[in-house]
């Protein structure tokens, strides 16, 4: 028999999952924890704040692949992880997250930063858990660890009370668990993956339209065995970007409010519509009543409540896409579509995404291009949320999964640079960019110092245009140009900012200057945050004005 604290349970439950970082910021009831961590092989990063360290965790788990972990104390520290949560939940990140608690007897009696951590977060996380015995942790951590990752992964909380942490017990190892109503269902219907064979063999316009569920089943190369047979060509949702290559011909870009046009009006087109491991958002749709009129819609999906949720769909398929499309791909032919690729390839001529490039002031475009130039399309792109987070996603060619690491259903500003250290803490052999705002990357600006004491190379490209640049478009374009609270000309010096944290910082202000401080940043073994005053009206095109079909674009060359 062997007798741990629950403290050391935790320690030893975490290393038996395989754990080699754990984010985050000790507090009074946690102690006890992190003083098991301290003579333990785990890796503790020490984030600057609780959202902070939710959102590492979140690109540790993005950029690799498994489940991302944080710790973290009791009340104000439990709060401050719910902006990370509901940012993992809304994108389907695998992350873990472990609050301290109030001793079991002082629960519900407002002691000293207590909340009710359960309660509040339970719409955001995939599940959660009270532990009110040190003999059910072991239990719990591995049940944790199997919710955030099966199925379709999502956030889990375990909320941990001092007294388990010290309270002494026999350890029991638990290597597998079930769970009694959590069955994910991961294989298909065969009779339904036969009747969309049926359906993909006999259209003439048909179009695949893939999500970020492609890159975390893990389906990528089959995705492209699945287009290059049947001759479809492809668009990603913005979370799906990496998923396809964006230097394949059948690659349409990203549909959408911020789509490409020819991407908007293949699926306004279209006759059929092949959704892999995506949600149909309103982001995406546009006017729901004028999406897809002609089109008949074949939808996979591992978690069965995403289907029909947004959209009408002729044929369901619920299970891991990988494994469908592995299914699918033997029943498929090369479809006869000549005249639709045909089409596509008219508009793509006729529409190119492009933008105005000018010798006299930076476009934040240009230096986009610049860092996917320079880093040959390899690097790890972390975003803010806004306009950085558009032009990202439309002028750096993500050729690979888990290349490209966004807040795309909650859309969290000051997810970036936390994200960044995530990802490059998990993947060191990659150059880690985070493309960002002046605004955006203010909310989290302080873990710049995480990022030193870890002498992360990570390159923080801000594109600072002195405005909360999207609301500032939308301001331009439907209020007459009434820019309210949305000019940041008072912003700090973010070179002295960079160097406060004994980081590298450069200002770029001309054009010939952008690709040589991108490759000094790359060639700095420290955090470098070059800062580019670029042009400060410069809009994201095209656009889908709120309500609107998504074939009724406006703006700009593209």
């Amino acid at each position: 028999m062997t007798m741990m604290t629950g403290a050391q349970i935790f320690v030893e439950s975490l290393l038996r999952e395989n754990v080699e970082y754990l984010f985050g910021i000790p507090g009074g009831v946690v102690i006890p924890v992190f003083d098991a961590l301290f003579d333990s092989p785990l890796k503790v990063i020490l984030t600057r704040h609780e959202q902070g360290a939710t959102h590492a965790a979140d690109g540790y788990a993005r950029a690799t692949g498994k489940v991302g972990v944080c710790l973290v104390t009791s009340g104000p520290g439990a709060c401050n992880t719910v902006t990370g949560l509901a940012t993992a939940n809304m994108d389907s990140i695998p992350i873990v997250v472990f609050t301290g608690q109030v001793p079991t007897p002082m629960i519900g009696n407002d002691a000293f930063q207590e909340s009710d951590i359960v309660g509040i977060t339970r719409p955001i996380t995939k599940h959660n858990f009270l532990v009110r015995n040190a003999r059910d942790l072991a239990r719990i951590i591995k049940e944790a660890f199997y919710i955030a990752s099966t199925g379709r992964p999502g956030p889990v909380l375990v909320d941990l009370p001092k007294d388990v942490a010290v309270t002494e017990t026999e350890y029991v190892p638990v290597s597998e668990v079930t769970i009694r109503g959590y069955k994910p269902v991961l294989d298909g219907h065969v009779k339904q993956i036969k009747k969309a064979a049926e359906l993909i063999n006999a259209s003439k316009k048909a179009v695949i339209y893939a999500g970020g569920g492609v890159i975390l089943a893990g389906a990528a190369k089959e995705l492209v065995q699945l287009a290059h047979k049947t001759r479809l060509p492809v668009t990603t949702s913005l979370l799906g970007l990496g998923g396809f290559p964006a230097d394949d011909k059948l690659f349409l870009g990203m549909p959408g409010m911020h789509g490409t046009r020819f991407a908007n009006y293949a699926l306004s087109e279209c006759d059929l519509i092949v959704a892999v491991g995506t949600r149909f958002d309103d982001r995406v749709t546009g006017n729901i009543k004028e999406f897809a009129v002609h089109a008949k819609i074949i939808h996979i999906d591992v978690d069965p409540t995403a289907i029909s949720k947004n959209v009408r769909v002729d044929v369901p398929i619920v299970g891991d896409a990988a494994n469908i499309l592995a299914k699918l791909i033997p029943l498929v032919t090369r479809t006869d579509n000549g005249n639709w690729l045909k089409q596509i390839e008219d508009w793509k001529a006729q529409y190119p995404l492009t933008y105005k490039d000018s010798d006299k002031e930076i476009k934040p475009q240009y230096v986009v291009e610049q860092i996917y130039e320079a880093t040959k399309g390899e690097a790890i792109i972390t975003t803010e949320v806004g306009q950085n987070q558009m032009w990202a996603a439309h002028y750096y060619k993500f050729k690979s999964p888990r290349s490209f690491l966004s807040s795309g259903g909650l859309g969290t500003m000051g997810y970036g640079l936390p994200a960044a250290i995530g990802a490059q803490l998990g993947r060191p052999d990659k150059v880690v960019f985070d493309i960002a705002g002046d605004g955006s990357i203010q909310m989290n600006i302080q873990e710049l110092a995480t990022a030193v004491h870890n002498r992360l190379p990570i390159n923080v490209a801000i594109l600072n245009n002195h405005f909360l640049g999207m609301v500032r478009q939308w301001q331009e374009l439907f209020h007459n140009r009434r820019y309210s609270s949305t000019c940041l000309l008072n912003n700090p010096d973010f070179v002295k900012i960079a160097e406060a944290y004994g980081a590298k910082g450069m200002r770029i202000r001309k054009k010939k200057d952008v690709r040589p401080a991108i490759e000094e940043a790359i060639k700095t073994p420290l955090p470098v945050i070059l800062d580019f005053e670029v042009a400060r009206e410069e809009n994201v095109y095209p656009m889908v004005p709120v309500g609107a079909g998504i074939h009724q674009m406006i703006g700009g060359l593209a």
